[in-house]
């Protein structure tokens, strides 16, 4: 798993008006897989997207939540990625539409963590059960591929 060091330290304390300098660059993408099924083939993905959607509808302008056609996890519906242009980009599945809060809370962690980088601790249960991977941002690339300091 991603558990290292870096990963479990304490977030920065800042709030949405000062975010750090290393903070991921907005909008903070929510991509949810409307064309995920179940095993007994019901399709589950738009109940999701629902789901993440009413609970986003009152927050932060500077997240975007989108359908996306398929995001390739077929075997662990439903599934959603979390993602910024300067960020890392998260990929979970196995998700019901009762765990849309926990993704409204990954997303508020992950705007006030460096790089998106948001630790183990903070992301729900169903999110540390549901992870499938963790994607470092496109601009950063440190040669000996060790997460940011």
């Amino acid at each position: 798993m991603d558990r290292n060091d870096f990963d479990q330290q304490d977030p920065d304390p800042c709030s949405d008006e000062a975010l750090p300098a290393t903070a991921p660059g907005d909008p903070v993408v929510v991509s949810v897989c409307v064309t995920c099924k179940t095993s007994d083939g019901a399709l589950a993905g738009p109940a999701m997207f629902d789901a993440i959607q009413h609970a986003t509808a009152e927050r932060d302008a500077a997240v975007q939540v989108r359908r996306v056609q398929c995001l390739s996890v077929c075997k662990r519906p439903t599934t959603v990625a979390v993602s910024s242009s300067d960020g890392y980009t998260f990929l979970f599945g196995d998700l019901q539409p009762e765990g849309a809060g926990a993704v409204v809370s990954f997303v508020e962690s992950y705007r006030r963590s460096m790089y998106g980088l948001v630790p183990w601790r903070e992301r729900g249960e169903i999110l540390r059960k549901g992870m499938v991977a963790r994607l470092p941002p496109v601009r950063w690339s440190p040669e000996d591929g060790s997460a940011p300091k």
